[in-house]
């Protein structure tokens, strides 16, 4: 590896993480505002209308990323913003492409775009499994913690029992 990709790559790959993580951390400061209220009585509706949002501005936040790269490769690499973007959305993704290709001295961006890719989409994807998991564990959440009844759903209760010999009162 060469000195002067080394000096490209490093600040591609920290400007890409302190984008993505500034970029998660206001979405947490959004969401718990959001989620301030009593989430217990949240509407079906509020919840998906959330859902979206958020998925939106991630979509929003990785293509940013992707033109962060695009960007680089438009200045480095490739003649028209129609192929940076396209080669960076294709790496990033990591469906590659054959139609466009960097230079030969420039060719391991691609697959090192695509393990960033593939991280940030895992934070991303960690993110929307949290919210989604505390809008359906809601009601758990208002359930009194000791010495109460709890309910579980038909499917739980028989996990319960699970390794123990069903008696009468169970």
């Amino acid at each position: 590896m060469s000195f002067h990709r080394m000096v490209v790559e490093l600040p591609l790959i920290t400007l890409t993480l302190w984008l993505h993580s500034a970029g998660i951390g206001a979405l947490i400061a959004w969401i718990r505002r959001a989620l301030k209220g009593d989430i217990q009585t949240m509407s079906a509706l509020r919840s998906a209308t959330l859902v979206v949002r958020l998925t939106m501005a991630v979509v929003v936040l990785h293509g940013s990323a992707i033109l962060l790269w695009a960007g680089f490769y438009r200045w480095r690499c490739l003649p028209s913003w129609d192929s940076a973007i396209y080669f960076s959305a294709s790496s990033y993704s990591t469906l590659g492409c054959s139609e466009v290709s960097l230079p030969i001295s420039w060719r391991t961006l691609g697959p090192l775009e695509s393990v960033i890719g593939v991280l940030m989409c895992g934070i991303s994807v960690s993110l929307l499994f949290a919210i989604v998991t505390r809008l359906i564990n809601r009601e758990e959440r208002s359930s009194p913690k000791q010495g109460a009844n709890v309910t579980h759903p038909a499917w739980f209760q028989g996990a319960s029992h699970a390794g123990k010999p069903r008696t009468s009162d169970s």
